[in-house]
């Protein structure tokens, strides 16, 4: 499984835009990925930064190239 770290640095050399790892991460649990609890998290229940629709198909790419999904 490729680090939040690999999916940011692919997405920015291949799409040319920068995505939070808090996006990453609700995309992740989108795709039915496993998530791991993050300690800053204030809230389990919501999301400061959800990942908006127009970033989505990007880190799916991502996802499929890492062969997470």
């Amino acid at each position: 499984m490729a680090t939040y770290k690999e999916v940011q640095t692919y997405i920015r050399e291949k799409h040319g835009c920068t995505v939070k790892t808090c996006r990453i991460a609700h995309a992740k649990e989108l795709c039915g990925l496993p998530v791991s609890y993050a300690p800053n998290r204030i809230s389990s229940a919501t999301r400061k930064f959800p990942c908006p629709p127009d970033k989505l198909p990007y880190i799916e790419d991502a996802f499929r190239r890492f062969g997470m999904i």
